[in-house]
């Protein structure tokens, strides 16, 4: 698939909303792989972590925010303490996450809202900790 980058693309307004939120520069990382390597979810993410944050750097945003990977990210803090260059990646896909429920205007998640085969396929760290994320 081809991207078209221009300064435009990589420099948007979601490049600083990421920062703002994750709270992390995420255009340190370099693509060494620690992260994906040491995920306990990769196996169930459509992109791992650092080709998200690859996208991300690219300004590919609609393809990440469209992505599995963020959902199912258990922001166990693994990828961030594996990384080298100090890039908190679980911050990075909270921060993610964080963007598409204010776009959508979600402020909760109930477990009965949820597709039955969903829930047999995802790991239950991952619902667990959304489920933390979206109650309050």
């Amino acid at each position: 698939m081809a991207i078209n980058l221009s300064r435009e693309i990589v420099h948007s307004l979601e490049r600083e909303k990421i920062k703002e939120i994750g709270n992390t520069n995420f255009y340190l990382c370099y693509q060494c792989g620690n992260c994906s390597a040491g995920c306990p979810c990769a196996e169930e993410m459509d992109i791992l972590p650092h080709r998200a944050v690859r996208l991300a750097q690219l300004g590919q945003f609609s393809r990440l925010i469209e992505s599995k990977a963020i959902w199912v990210c258990a922001a166990c803090i693994t990828c961030s303490v594996r990384c080298p260059r100090g890039v908190d990646i679980a911050g990075f896909m909270e921060a993610c996450r964080q963007i598409v429920l204010r776009t959508r205007k979600v402020d909760h998640l109930s477990p009965v809202e949820l597709d039955a085969q969903l829930l047999k396929e995802l790991p239950q760290i991952a619902l667990i900790n959304n489920f933390r994320k979206f109650t309050g």
